[in-house]
Formats: C-alpha cells, sequence, structure tokens
C-alpha cells in the first residue's frame, strides 16, 4: 500500500489502527478512538493527515479560460489568493470530481482532487475533456505534482488558537482565503482557511519532506488546547453531519451536482462548461432526484446502496450512513425520486439486511456551526 510521507510519524503511536483506504495505508482512529476524535474537532481542535489528496498545477496562457471551462463554478471571477469549490462533470452531466481550486496568480493554479481520482482526473484534465481530446494546441501546462506535497489540516474551534502561537496572520486570513510562503518555526507553507469538518480550520500545503517537521510542531503547539490526531473515520462523521459530498457516495459519474442539491455551485449563467447543457436541460425538464437527510428511528445504519421505499414502492437508496456523535443517533443521506409528495418529518424505509427499518425525513445539514469563520 502506498504511504504519504506522514506515516512514519504517527504509525508508531500507540493504539492507532491503520486500514487500506483506496490503496493508501492510513489511519481510521488513534488511541482516543473515532467518538473521542469527532467531538474534540466539534468542541476543541484536531490534527488531520490529508496527503493522499491529489494537487495539480495549472499554469501559463490560457490557465484561467481553461480551468473555467473544466468546471461548474465561476473561475473568471476569482481573486489571487482565493480558494473555489467546484466540480468537474463529463458532457452528460455527471461527476467526474469534486475538487478544491486555488488562485495563486493570473494563469496560475493549484487544483486538490480526491484521492482515489487523482490518475483518472489528471487523464480526463490533460487528454480526455472534449477540449483535449479535440487537440486543442493552446491548452497550460498541467503538472500532476500529488507526490511532491503534504497536506495537513488543523481543524476545530480552537484551530486558529493553535496556529497562532505560529503565525500571527492566521486571524486576518478570511474563509476559503489562503496565503502563501508563511513559516512557520521557519518551515513554508500554504495556509487555506478551509477544511472538510463543517467547523472553523486550516489546510497547510507544504513539501513533503517538511511533513513530518510540521506535524510534530502543530502536535506541540496544540497541546495545550488538546488537540488530538484524528483519522478517517472521524472525518467522515465529521462530513457526513455537515451535509459534505463525498465523491462515489453523494456524487458519481451518474449523480449530477444537481440531484446533490449542490446547485449553489454550478453557475450556469457564467459562461460555458463541460456539461453545462446537460445540466440545463435537466433543470429546464425536472431534477428527477434529490438528496435528502434521514435520521432512523429504528435501530439500524444505513449504508451506502441501501433501497429507500416509501410504502412498497422503492423510491431510491442511500449514499452515506453512519453514527452521529452529536445527534446520538443514525443519520445517512439518501438520493430519492422528486415527485413523492415526501416532506422534512415523513417516513421511509430502509431496506437493512433484508428488513425494513423506519426512518424520518430531516433537515440538512445536520449540524451547522455557528462559530468563527472569517
Amino acid at each position: 500500500m502506498k504511504k504519504t510521507p506522514l506515516h512514519a510519524v504517527y504509525s508508531s503511536y500507540p493504539g492507532v489502527k491503520l486500514i487500506d483506504f483506496g490503496g493508501w495505508e492510513l489511519p481510521v482512529n488513534f488511541e482516543a478512538g473515532i467518538l473521542a476524535e469527532h467531538k474534540q474537532v466539534r468542541e476543541q481542535v484536531g490534527l488531520f493527515d490529508v496527503s493522499h489528496m491529489g494537487e495539480f498545477l495549472v499554469d501559463g496562457p490560457g490557465s484561467d479560460e481553461f480551468v473555467d471551462y473544466l468546471v461548474t463554478g465561476n473561475v473568471a471571477a476569482m481573486q489571487n489568493g482565493q480558494v473555489l469549490y467546484a466540480l468537474m462533470c463529463y458532457p452528460s452531466g455527471g461527476v467526474v470530481d469534486d475538487l478544491i481550486i486555488y488562485k495563486k496568480a493570473a494563469d496560475a493554479y493549484l487544483l486538490v482532487v480526491n484521492a482515489a481520482n487523482i490518475e483518472k482526473d489528471f487523464a480526463w484534465v490533460t487528454r480526455e475533456n472534449p477540449r483535449s481530446a479535440a487537440g486543442d494546441q493552446n491548452l497550460p501546462r498541467i503538472i500532476d505534482a500529488s507526490q511532491d506535497f503534504v497536506q495537513i489540516a488543523l481543524q476545530g474551534p480552537l484551530a486558529e488558537d493553535v496556529l497562532a502561537t505560529l503565525w500571527t496572520g492566521c486571524s486576518e486570513l478570511g474563509f476559503f482565503h489562503f496565503e502563501e510562503s508563511v513559516s512557520l518555526g521557519g518551515i513554508t507553507a500554504l495556509i487555506s482557511r478551509t477544511g472538510y469538518t463543517g467547523e472553523d480550520g486550516f489546510e497547510l500545503y507544504l513539501p513533503a519532506e517538511d511533513g513530518p517537521a510540521l506535524w510534530n510542531l502543530l502536535m506541540e503547539a496544540g497541546e495545550p488546547f488538546g488537540i488530538l490526531p484524528c483519522g478517517l473515520g472521524a472525518r467522515d462523521t465529521l462530513r457526513l453531519e455537515s451535509k459534505l459530498p463525498l465523491y462515489g457516495h453523494e456524487l458519481t459519474s451518474e449523480i449530477t451536482p444537481l440531484e446533490a442539491n449542490l446547485s449553489v455551485f454550478v453557475h450556469l449563467d457564467a459562461g460555458d462548461f463541460c456539461g453545462k447543457d446537460a445540466l440545463v436541460k435537466q433543470k429546464e425538464e425536472g431534477i428527477p432526484r434529490s438528496l435528502r437527510g434521514i435520521i432512523m428511528e429504528d435501530k439500524g445504519i444505513p449504508r451506502n446502496g441501501y433501497e429507500v421505499y416509501s410504502g412498497d414502492d422503492c423510491i431510491g437508496f442511500v449514499t452515506s450512513g453512519a453514527v452521529s456523535p452529536k445527534l446520538d443517533a443514525f443519520i445517512g443521506l439518501v438520493l430519492i425520486r422528486r415527485g413523492c409528495g415526501l416532506k422534512i418529518g415523513d417516513r421511509v424505509d430502509i431496506e437493512i439486511r433484508g428488513k425494513r427499518k423506519r426512518a424520518r425525513l430531516v433537515k440538512t445539514p445536520f449540524y451547522k456551526n455557528t462559530g468563527r469563520k472569517r
């Protein structure tokens, strides 16, 4: 299995549980356990290794226009130092991947993609999207720099307090903005006010060889604030409570951003992009499915792929489900057919291991942070 540059640091931690995650050996939890790590991020601060994520550098003449074509967001309106969440779509409207875009300068971007999609995404960006496949000779330079980076996520309401011990400028950094070439104890990093937990926090990008030193530095700085190292288990429950989509679950080549209730990230009026025609058509004809939230009333975890019923009518399937530490309940996201007449509070059944279990439709996100985000 592949290992991140931080593997040697935390693999020796007592109680760490490592698993195979898409070909990467990563921690699902540390000694405290998933529930404690989740609680610590919601109430104090946690530290995650997310170096398995992919990083593409796109620069040179035409970068602005090309990245704008690749994704659903309005890249043309971005300012230097701004971060954008967007989706890459196939011409069919299905999703290639969801990603984070950093505008480093005019005609210079960093694209951060999901770990399981690095090879697929790089092929799409460089060769397989309609413009590249048609032989467009005016493409910018595109480099897969994934092996060069460590990515560390410092998340939680006390994340700023921890980072402020190393960088006095963090309080001025706005949400979904970043600063390059920040020195943290002599280690240079790009720092963005972003994350995948629903809490305030920061993501730090730096050369792979400096990763272990910065991890240890942040753990030391965070000790007075109760910092815990956190694994994939807490990352998943945190993002699910906050209704943050996971590729392969809420987003796939067969699920459009409009069906996943991500229309706010799809700028149909902001110029051309790959998949726009299909999405415009889907909106005009009626979006066929909708992503909704459920809380189980009967005991059982609603897992990806489980069928959802209204009476005897199968109306969709579960995309994600888990125990919510914040709500102390089994929660899930379901993609169900529109036009069923169901509203918040109505009951549906989830088929779990051959048995129908009762669930209730609820408002999402299940949890919303109301604390500090500049």
